[in-house]
């Protein structure tokens, strides 16, 4: 078990996109990067860097990514190795790093599919085509779309300040129906109102 929860040194995007580019698996850039891959330049800094698997997927990725990199599971505030073979039914959230107390690299944030769609774990009720929860930049490199991004930072427990940074930043950058999106899936989480629809 390791407690080093602070012990970040992310890798980069075009990094990132090198691993797993070269994986059988499909994957997003998530979190913060992924609302500046939409942007097309960093608007802030960075503590770590997501990317985003499925879970049916997820024992694929973990057989391609252990020879090089040590993966822990991140569950009720702990971090423990992810064994050989474990599958992981519950936990969401995977740390990578090189081994030993070497620092973090990056996270995999899994997420659950049924059929074709992409499931909001908060609110399973939110649904869309996994087709449609992504899109790419020149490069190649594929990431989650903002509006999606978006709810998963107002959607949480607490919105960090960030996340509010985040929000009043690339809403007026939104298309129309991706707004409606956010605020119709924002007002099926949260029915008895939300900080952001004012703004939406």
């Amino acid at each position: 078990m390791r407690t080093d929860i602070y012990n970040w040194k992310p890798i980069s995007v075009p990094e990132v996109n090198e691993i797993f580019s070269a994986l059988p698996v499909r994957w997003f850039i998530a979190g913060g990067w992924a609302l500046d891959l939409y942007l097309g330049r960093q608007s802030r800094a960075h503590a770590d860097i997501d990317v985003i698997l499925f879970r049916e997927e997820h024992l694929t990725a973990f057989k391609a990514l252990s020879g090089d990199w040590t993966l822990y599971k991140a569950e009720k505030g702990e971090l423990s190795l992810w064994e050989e073979g474990e599958f992981l039914a519950a936990t969401d959230d995977i740390w990578v790093c090189k081994g030993g107390d070497s620092p973090w690299v990056f996270q995999i944030m899994l997420v659950d599919t049924e059929r074709d769609s992409w499931i909001y774990k908060r609110e399973r009720s939110i649904r869309r085509e996994v087709s449609d929860i992504f899109m790419t930049t020149e490069e190649g490199i594929p990431f989650l779309k903002p509006e999606i991004q978006l709810l998963y930072k107002g959607g949480s427990s607490g919105i960090r300040e960030k996340d509010e940074r985040d929000f009043q930043t690339f809403l007026p950058l939104l298309e129309p129906h991706a707004k409606e999106w956010l605020a119709a899936s924002l007002k099926r989480q949260f029915p008895g109102g939300h900080p952001w629809m004012d703004d939406l």
